[in-house]
């Protein structure tokens, strides 16, 4: 976007929040208040009410965002066509991704993209898969990454890679493997598991009920909002479980302070998926990151 006044209103539109506009955009929070100041002077109108620590939109502000997003739109509309006329790919490219695709799938690949498209500006949100499914249909996000098995009837999604959920405990002294363990005697355990919303505890949870098990009736030490988190908790609780992402474990593994537990009758396997809003065509900047994760997916699946 040309002024780059608007894109810290946008920030600090989306977020409600100064501090959290400074941390997305790589400037000082002062910097942050400067470039609002700077636009109410030129529009002559409070864009924000500040309250203490609150924040929120004047009816000013919601009228300068919705043509701000269509300004940047349009930006990005004339970016894709002028660097289309000689098979680039430019401008600015916003990419959310859930929770393992952000931590452990997507940060592998993106420096070999950025050096073969160095136009593109590339910013990426991580949230749970709900969190991103909210901020397409908001515009905030260009092109998305999820997993889960709940799908909005507004998105388009288009598979990636095939992953797998696991149980996983601290690991034992050295020894054998661990043998296949009941899922009765697993779910008598403890268990740390993923908030709601997440598309780890979807899958678990429409596994369990395929079993007529309720999510309910599991004896729930914690729900954690990050993978890591749950991996550091069971390296210092001994008698719990956890459910995470095979693709999250390998140093762990490796080292030996988790384990993987075989669970009998229960597969975990589930979709990681790219997911835009449907009906609204990709950006030419999007759809070069599409497949470039789809040659890159499929020379290791």
């Amino acid at each position: 976007m040309p002024d780059f006044r608007l894109r810290v209103f946008q920030s600090v539109a989306r977020h409600l929040s100064f501090t959290k506009a400074a941390q997305e955009l790589f400037i000082t929070q002062p910097a942050v208040t400067k470039h609002i100041r700077e636009l109410e002077r030129s529009y002559g109108q409070r864009l924000f009410e500040r309250r203490g620590n609150r924040v929120s939109l004047t009816e000013a502000g919601r009228l300068l965002l919705s043509h701000a997003d269509e300004v940047e739109n349009l930006h990005q509309q004339l970016t894709d066509q002028l660097h289309s006329l000689h098979d680039q790919a430019a401008g600015r490219l916003r990419l959310g991704a859930s929770t393992t695709l952000a931590q452990y799938i997507l940060p592998p690949l993106l420096p070999a993209f950025q050096a073969r498209y160095p136009s593109i500006e590339l910013t990426m949100r991580s949230g749970n898969s709900e969190h991103i499914a909210e901020a397409l249909l908001r515009g905030q996000l260009d092109l998305g990454f999820v997993e889960g098995q709940v799908k909005n009837r507004d998105l388009h999604y288009e598979l990636l890679l095939h992953d797998e959920l696991v149980a996983v405990r601290r690991a034992t002294p050295a020894g054998p493997p661990p043998e296949p363990v009941p899922l009765a005697a697993v779910l008598e355990q403890p268990l740390v598991l993923r908030e709601r919303g997440s598309g780890t505890l979807e899958v678990l949870e429409f596994a369990l009920r395929a079993q007529q098990i309720k999510l309910s009736s599991l004896n729930v030490a914690l729900y954690l909002d990050n993978t890591e988190g749950i991996k550091s908790y069971l390296e210092a609780a001994p008698n719990c479980l956890g459910f995470v992402s095979r693709r999250a474990l390998s140093k762990e593994v490796e080292a030996g302070q988790l384990e993987i537990v075989p669970v009998q009758g229960l597969h975990l396997s589930r979709k990681l998926e790219a997911v835009w809003v449907q009906g609204e065509p990709l950006s030419v900047a999007a759809q070069r990151l599409l497949v470039f994760a789809h040659q890159r997916f499929d020379s290791i699946t």
